[in-house]
Protein backbone atom coordinates (compact mmCIF):
# COMPACT_ATOMS: atom_id res chain seq x y z
CA UNK A 1 0.00 0.00 0.00
CA UNK A 2 1.04 3.34 -0.82
CA UNK A 3 1.71 5.70 2.31
CA UNK A 4 0.27 8.66 2.03
CA UNK A 5 -1.87 11.07 4.54
CA UNK A 6 -5.68 10.60 4.13
CA UNK A 7 -7.18 13.65 3.13
CA UNK A 8 -10.82 14.52 2.99
CA UNK A 9 -11.55 10.95 4.07
CA UNK A 10 -13.61 10.21 6.56
CA UNK A 11 -12.95 8.33 9.90
CA UNK A 12 -14.66 5.57 8.58
CA UNK A 13 -12.07 5.10 5.92
CA UNK A 14 -9.02 5.12 8.27
CA UNK A 15 -10.47 2.58 10.65
CA UNK A 16 -10.63 0.34 7.11
CA UNK A 17 -6.96 1.19 6.33
CA UNK A 18 -6.22 0.07 10.22
CA UNK A 19 -8.01 -3.05 9.23
CA UNK A 20 -5.17 -4.25 7.53
CA UNK A 21 -3.14 -4.02 10.84
CA UNK A 22 -2.64 -7.12 12.77
CA UNK A 23 -1.76 -6.63 16.95
CA UNK A 24 1.85 -7.70 17.66
CA UNK A 25 5.26 -6.29 17.30
CA UNK A 26 8.22 -6.64 14.93
CA UNK A 27 11.81 -6.36 16.60
CA UNK A 28 14.80 -5.57 15.09
CA UNK A 29 15.84 -8.12 13.39
CA UNK A 30 12.17 -8.38 11.86
CA UNK A 31 10.86 -10.78 13.59
CA UNK A 32 7.03 -10.61 14.41
CA UNK A 33 5.76 -11.43 17.49
CA UNK A 34 2.08 -11.94 19.53
CA UNK A 35 2.95 -12.56 22.29
CA UNK A 36 4.72 -10.59 24.90
CA UNK A 37 7.04 -11.76 27.51
CA UNK A 38 10.61 -10.24 28.59
CA UNK A 39 12.08 -9.86 24.81
CA UNK A 40 9.58 -7.06 24.48
CA UNK A 41 11.04 -4.69 26.94
CA UNK A 42 14.61 -5.18 25.45
CA UNK A 43 13.82 -5.55 21.74
CA UNK A 44 10.78 -2.88 20.81
CA UNK A 45 10.92 0.00 19.19
CA UNK A 46 8.42 2.33 18.22
CA UNK A 47 7.88 1.97 14.64
CA UNK A 48 7.42 4.72 11.54
CA UNK A 49 4.03 4.63 9.96
CA UNK A 50 5.62 3.86 7.08
CA UNK A 51 7.08 0.60 8.71
CA UNK A 52 3.74 0.12 10.41
CA UNK A 53 1.94 -0.14 6.73
CA UNK A 54 5.00 -2.42 5.08
CA UNK A 55 5.01 -5.09 8.12
CA UNK A 56 1.09 -5.12 8.87
CA UNK A 57 1.93 -5.16 12.74
CA UNK A 58 2.23 -3.12 15.24
CA UNK A 59 1.23 -2.83 19.22
CA UNK A 60 -1.13 0.53 20.51
CA UNK A 61 1.76 2.83 20.53
CA UNK A 62 2.69 2.06 16.79
CA UNK A 63 -0.83 2.07 15.74
CA UNK A 64 -1.49 5.46 17.09
CA UNK A 65 1.11 6.98 15.42
CA UNK A 66 -0.57 4.82 11.82
CA UNK A 67 -3.84 6.94 12.96
CA UNK A 68 -2.14 9.92 13.93
CA UNK A 69 -0.08 10.18 10.33
CA UNK A 70 -3.41 9.58 8.79
CA UNK A 71 -5.75 11.80 10.34
CA UNK A 72 -3.14 14.81 9.93
CA UNK A 73 -4.65 15.03 6.25
CA UNK A 74 -7.81 15.41 7.80
CA UNK A 75 -9.73 18.95 9.36
CA UNK A 76 -10.30 17.24 13.08
CA UNK A 77 -8.00 18.05 15.78
CA UNK A 78 -6.42 14.72 17.18
CA UNK A 79 -5.12 13.99 20.69
CA UNK A 80 -3.40 11.01 21.57
CA UNK A 81 -3.16 9.74 25.08
CA UNK A 82 -1.30 7.14 27.01
CA UNK A 83 -3.07 5.23 29.88
CA UNK A 84 -0.38 3.18 32.52
CA UNK A 85 -1.27 1.51 35.45
CA UNK A 86 1.73 1.73 37.96
CA UNK A 87 2.30 -0.79 40.58
CA UNK A 88 6.28 -1.98 40.41
CA UNK A 89 5.71 -5.46 39.40
CA UNK A 90 3.73 -4.84 36.18
CA UNK A 91 3.05 -1.68 33.93
CA UNK A 92 0.35 -2.08 31.31
CA UNK A 93 -0.46 0.33 29.05
CA UNK A 94 -2.64 1.51 26.45
CA UNK A 95 -2.76 4.28 24.04
CA UNK A 96 -5.66 6.11 21.96
CA UNK A 97 -6.28 8.89 19.50
CA UNK A 98 -9.20 11.63 20.21
CA UNK A 99 -11.11 13.63 18.17
CA UNK A 100 -14.08 16.34 18.43
CA UNK A 101 -16.56 16.84 15.69
CA UNK A 102 -19.65 19.01 15.29
CA UNK A 103 -19.57 19.54 19.63
CA UNK A 104 -18.87 16.09 19.96
CA UNK A 105 -15.74 14.08 21.24
CA UNK A 106 -14.40 10.49 19.64
CA UNK A 107 -13.03 7.89 21.20
CA UNK A 108 -10.92 6.25 17.72
CA UNK A 109 -9.89 2.55 18.73
CA UNK A 110 -8.47 -0.12 16.44
CA UNK A 111 -5.78 -2.13 18.32
CA UNK A 112 -8.13 -2.48 21.49
CA UNK A 113 -9.72 -5.77 19.77
CA UNK A 114 -12.91 -5.54 22.45
CA UNK A 115 -13.62 -2.22 22.06
CA UNK A 116 -12.31 -1.51 18.52
CA UNK A 117 -14.83 1.10 16.59
CA UNK A 118 -15.52 4.77 16.61
CA UNK A 119 -17.27 5.75 20.04
CA UNK A 120 -19.07 9.31 21.01
CA UNK A 121 -19.16 11.03 23.55
CA UNK A 122 -20.73 14.66 24.68
CA UNK A 123 -17.66 15.59 26.23
CA UNK A 124 -13.73 14.46 26.50
CA UNK A 125 -14.23 14.23 30.53
CA UNK A 126 -16.62 11.52 30.34
CA UNK A 127 -14.67 9.65 26.92
CA UNK A 128 -11.84 9.82 29.33
CA UNK A 129 -13.40 8.66 31.83
CA UNK A 130 -15.11 5.86 30.29
CA UNK A 131 -11.78 4.68 28.34
CA UNK A 132 -10.28 4.97 31.54
CA UNK A 133 -12.72 2.62 33.55
CA UNK A 134 -12.41 0.17 30.69
CA UNK A 135 -8.63 -0.07 31.23
CA UNK A 136 -9.42 -0.89 34.97
CA UNK A 137 -12.39 -3.18 34.72
CA UNK A 138 -9.99 -5.32 31.82
CA UNK A 139 -7.56 -6.28 34.14
CA UNK A 140 -9.93 -6.80 37.34
CA UNK A 141 -7.06 -6.39 39.98
CA UNK A 142 -6.09 -2.37 38.82
CA UNK A 143 -6.41 -0.12 41.49
CA UNK A 144 -7.71 2.95 40.34
CA UNK A 145 -5.85 5.15 42.08
CA UNK A 146 -2.47 3.90 40.31
CA UNK A 147 -3.71 4.39 36.67
CA UNK A 148 -2.17 7.71 35.28
CA UNK A 149 -3.50 9.28 32.26
CA UNK A 150 -1.38 11.63 29.80
CA UNK A 151 -1.82 13.12 26.71
CA UNK A 152 1.18 13.23 24.57
CA UNK A 153 2.63 14.39 21.52
CA UNK A 154 3.92 12.71 18.36
CA UNK A 155 7.13 10.92 19.86
CA UNK A 156 10.39 10.25 17.71
CA UNK A 157 10.18 7.05 15.74
CA UNK A 158 12.62 3.86 16.55
CA UNK A 159 12.89 4.62 20.67
CA UNK A 160 12.53 1.97 22.96
CA UNK A 161 10.33 0.94 25.58
CA UNK A 162 11.63 2.86 28.22
CA UNK A 163 12.03 5.80 25.83
CA UNK A 164 8.66 6.03 24.71
CA UNK A 165 7.27 5.96 28.40
CA UNK A 166 9.46 8.84 29.15
CA UNK A 167 8.23 10.47 26.16
CA UNK A 168 4.50 10.19 26.95
CA UNK A 169 5.35 10.78 30.64
CA UNK A 170 6.40 14.50 30.13
CA UNK A 171 2.85 15.30 28.70
CA UNK A 172 0.09 16.62 29.82
CA UNK A 173 -1.12 14.40 32.77
CA UNK A 174 -5.11 14.40 33.42
CA UNK A 175 -6.60 14.05 36.64
CA UNK A 176 -9.97 11.92 35.52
Amino acid sequence: MKISNISKSSELEIMNLMNQIHYGWIDKENIKYDTFDESFEKNYFLQSPKEVIHNQIGVCWDQVELERFYFKGSHLQIKTFFIVYYDGDKCPTHTFLTYEKNGKFYWFEHSWEKFKGIHEYPTEKDLLRDVKQKFIDFDAILEPQNVVLYEYEKPKYHISVVDFFKHCEHGKKYHI
